[in-house]
C-alpha cells in the first residue's frame, strides 16, 4: 500500500462522552493522528491524507469553528520541527481562500520548508470533494483523465488505497470523491481519538485480504 487516507470522525462524541468541551476531542484527535503518521511510516506507507475541516464544518457553531482554527494553527507552528526530523512533506488540500490571510500565509510557509520530506502528510481543510471537482472543470481545458486530474488539489499524487472512516459511520461524506474511485474502504466503531495501533493493524489486515481488480486487472 502506497497511500491512506483517513475520515477522522468521532472526536466530538469522544469528548461529550467524557462530559469535556469538543475542542478536547479535536486536541485528543490531533493525538491519534500524530499516532497514525508512526504507524504509517513504520509500515512503509508514503502518503496520508486526513479529512480535517470540510467545507460543510463551516455550519458549526463559531466557538467550534474558532477552536478549531487555532489548533489548526497550533499545529503548523508546534510541528515544524519534529516534521523537518522526521522527513515529512507537509500538504494541504481544500479551499484555501476560505481560511484567515494568516494561517494561509502559516500553512504555505511550512509546505516549502518541509518540500524535501520523503512522507508525505496531505491534509483536507476547508475541503469538499464536489467543490473539489468543479474548481478543477473551471481550470480544465479539455483532454484526458490525467489532465483532468492535474487540475485538481491532488495532482501528483497517487490515488487512496485504503480509506478509513472510524466511529460507525458508513458513508465518504464528499471525501475525495474522484480521487477514491477505486480505493477499498474500511470502517470501524472506533472513535478517532481512541484509533491505536491495533486498529490500524486490523484495517491493514482487511485490506491486504482484498483482491483489487480495477476494473480487470488484480492488483494488491
Amino acid at each position: 500500500m502506497e497511500h491512506l487516507a483517513v475520515i477522522m470522525d468521532g472526536n466530538g462524541r469522544w469528548a461529550e462522552k467524557r462530559h469535556l468541551p469538543r475542542i478536547m476531542g479535536h486536541r485528543a484527535g490531533a493525538e491519534a493522528l500524530d499516532r497514525c503518521m508512526h504507524y504509517c511510516k513504520a509500515a512503509g506507507i508514503r502518503y496520508l491524507t486526513v479529512y480535517a475541516f470540510s467545507t460543510e464544518n463551516w455550519k458549526r457553531s463559531e466557538e467550534e469553528v474558532s477552536g478549531l482554527m487555532k489548533l489548526l494553527s497550533g499545529f503548523v507552528h508546534s510541528k515544524e520541527k519534529e516534521l523537518l526530523a522526521e522527513g515529512v512533506r507537509f500538504r494541504v488540500i481544500g479551499r484555501r481562500s476560505d481560511l484567515s490571510e494568516k494561517l494561509q500565509a502559516e500553512i504555505a510557509a511550512l509546505e516549502e520548508k518541509t518540500k524535501a520530506g520523503d512522507f508525505t502528510l496531505i491534509v483536507a481543510l476547508s475541503y469538499g470533494g464536489r467543490d473539489e471537482i468543479v474548481r478543477a472543470a473551471m481550470k480544465f481545458r479539455g483532454g484526458t483523465e490525467e489532465d483532468f486530474a492535474n487540475c485538481l488539489d491532488t495532482a501528483g499524487l497517487p490515488d487512496p488505497d485504503l480509506v478509513i472512516r472510524t466511529s460507525g459511520e458508513q458513508r465518504i461524506s464528499n471525501f475525495l470523491l474522484w480521487q477514491s474511485a477505486y480505493s477499498e474502504y474500511y470502517f470501524t466503531e472506533t472513535l478517532w481519538p481512541d484509533f491505536d495501533q491495533a486498529e490500524f493493524d486490523r484495517a491493514l489486515a482487511s485490506y491486504a485480504k482484498r483482491e483489487r481488480r480495477m476494473g480487470g486487472r488484480l492488483t494488491k
